[in-house]
């Protein structure tokens, strides 16, 4: 469906009732830019700053979600057989799925200011959904003092999101040590001459401490598992399965788990 004109008091709507790209208030037109309770009102803030350059397009770039659908009869029993159905079909070739590992760990302080990144799913069980980091880094930090997180598995080439709520906690020192161990030499060197989510000085003040301890550590000899660096597990209290559908009638279908010590399934509106 197109968007409408824009009426004589109105910015322009698309079909999902988002502002159309490209659409300044009147007020912005004729560059009043007054403050709330002049002319102008509220309408100044939807002003763009100078010298930023907009596309014209931006509210108008979508696509059609078909690839596929999900309902109630097709999920597995539980949230975990389900899980590796789908990681195996985004891992499949041909997919299209570059990293079908990759995650968006989100996590918040202890006041709650939310912070996010990219990091490598290394396991999952019934147990949780597993990573390794530096504890000192600033995920470290806040699911320490906050131990509450989010996953997103972004398989945009399928159509698919993978959610997961959950609570974080850390594994044991052998666990981590075991992984540690499988890791190329390179990596191991990294987790000690990163001080994570530091600031540094320059790029050559990072390679320095890798050189060092690559002189400490030669080759042959075995370099120690990092007291500041381990395994998190995110253990899912939710696990929503999204599947993109035309129209933005999208399916989700979560695994919610209750106090009885049972998973539940249930739809949510998209």
């Amino acid at each position: 469906m197109a968007a409408s004109e824009p009426g004589p008091t109105g910015p322009t709507l698309d079909r999902d009732g988002v502002l159309a790209a490209g659409w300044l208030p009147r007020s912005a037109e004729r560059g009043d830019h007054r403050g709330p309770g002049g002319p102008a009102g509220d309408d100044a803030q939807l002003t763009e700053p100078a010298g930023v350059d907009v596309p014209a397009n931006l509210g108008g770039l979508r696509r059609v979600y078909d690839l596929g659908w999900l309902e109630e009869r097709d999920l597995a029993p539980t949230w975990l057989e389900e899980f590796a159905r789908w990681f195996a079909e985004a891992e499949a070739p041909g997919s299209g799925v570059l990293e079908p590992n990759a995650m968006v760990f989100a996590t918040a302080d202890a006041a709650g200011r939310p912070s996010a990144r990219t990091v490598l799913l290394k396991g999952f069980s019934a147990e949780g959904f597993l990573l390794f980091t530096n504890y000192t880094s600033r995920k470290g930090q806040e699911t320490a003092a906050n131990p509450h997180g989010s996953l997103v598995f972004p398989w945009y080439a399928l159509e698919r999101q993978v959610i997961v709520v959950g609570s974080v906690e850390r594994i044991s020192p052998a666990r981590s040590a075991e992984y540690f161990r499988s890791r190329p030499r390179g990596s191991q060197l990294g987790s000690w001459a990163s001080r994570q989510s530091t600031v540094l000085s320059s790029r050559a003040e990072l390679e320095r401490r890798d050189a060092e301890l690559a002189k400490r550590w030669p080759e042959g000899t075995e370099i120690p598992v990092p007291p500041f660096w381990g395994g998190l597990l995110v253990v899912p209290e939710t696990v929503e399965f999204w599947q993109g559908r035309p129209d933005r009638l999208h399916d989700r279908l979560r695994y919610r788990h209750e106090e009885s010590d049972r998973w539940i399934i249930e739809r949510l509106s998209p």
